[in-house]
């Protein structure tokens, strides 16, 4: 008798936690009428923690508080565009266009939440791998194109405002513009990025069925109990801002840490460029901030000043660089 009583509180115990349980997911982590977790929102990535580890901090996976605070301090007076001398470098000194001041970045002012070194994590040394013969001949392919300019073709996909650089996938934080919607229906999930105003459309699938080439790769997802689970492959272009070919393919994880945070997880699988995977993760916040328009293409007078300025080099007898060439008439 008495082991049937200590049974049966113990049963109702249990159906009171999980009552409590199934109660405190649904405040936490509200649902879309079609019972998939709400994902929806607006939501900013812009961090000062760089995609690769830097070599200063090639022993710290991550930073204490104080070591974060003074990174920090360091890293925004670096890359403080106001404190910059031209002659002292170009757009690659820091990271950036060197004719924008800094009132144009939004490029974060601090770490990572857990003080991460980098957004990648594995391989552990926080940093992409090093690339395979294929991915070296591609890459010096590319930049021999973008050297010649020899027309809008020879620039690259975000010169030409036909990818947004951050935008991925795989999302990657980069200068600015680094704000994106999900919005969600039944079947489908749509990621609006601010960069180049980009809207992916996902649908909620296992397979692909179709092998037509998009700049953004096609996209289908599936839900792992509370994790939507994106699959991308199938890109059109052979070269990308991340170095990815048009066989790569990447998968991505968006998962709901808290009210106003979501948890995005990426790796990307390329044998053409990497002998390895390689992952990153960072947090998506919630802002209030609406998406602006990124009209980049409206009137950008920006790719016939390159190749005007191409052709003027061109005709002085100088190569693209401003370099004497030897082969000119």
């Amino acid at each position: 008798m008495n082991s049937r009583i200590l049974v049966k509180s113990i049963l109702a115990l249990a159906s009171i936690l999980v009552v409590a349980l199934i109660s405190a997911q649904t405040v936490d982590f509200p649902r879309t009428e079609f019972g998939h977790p709400d994902l929806q929102g607006t939501y900013t990535f812009r961090t000062l923690t760089p995609l690769n580890r830097p070599e200063e901090l090639k022993d710290f996976e991550v930073l204490t508080a104080e070591q974060a605070r003074e990174w920090e301090a360091f890293e925004n007076r670096r890359q403080n565009r106001d404190l910059i001398i031209d002659s002292v470098g170009g757009a690659g000194y820091p990271p950036g266009v060197i004719s924008y001041n800094n009132f144009w970045y939004e490029r974060g002012v601090q770490t990572v939440a857990d003080r991460r070194t980098s957004l990648i994590y594995d391989p552990p040394n926080g940093r992409q791998p090093v690339r395979n013969a294929a991915g070296r001949e591609r890459g010096a392919a590319f930049e021999q194109a973008v050297f010649e300019t020899a027309g809008p073709e020879g620039r690259s996909a975000d010169d030409r405002c036909l990818v947004g650089f951050n935008a991925g996938p795989p999302m990657i934080p980069a200068e600015y513009n680094n704000n994106m919607q999900l919005i969600q229906t039944e079947n489908t999930i749509v990621i609006v990025n601010e960069m180049v105003h980009t809207a992916r459309i996902i649908r909620l699938d296992s397979e692909h069925h179709t092998k037509q080439l998009k700049w953004e790769g096609d996209s289908v997802a599936h839900w792992e109990n509370d994790t939507l689970v994106v699959h991308t492959q199938h890109y059109y272009h052979d070269y990308n801002y991340a170095g990815m070919s048009d066989q790569a393919q990447v998968t991505e994880r968006f998962r709901r840490i808290d009210a106003d945070t979501l948890d995005y997880d990426f790796t990307v699988e390329d044998s053409l460029t990497w002998d390895q995977t390689w992952s990153g993760k960072f947090p998506l916040r919630r802002t209030a901030d609406p998406l602006y328009e990124y009209a980049c293409h409206e009137g950008n007078y920006g790719l016939v000043g390159i190749l005007a300025g191409y052709r003027r080099f061109e005709s002085m007898g100088l190569n693209s660089d401003g370099s004497p060439d030897p082969n000119s008439n």
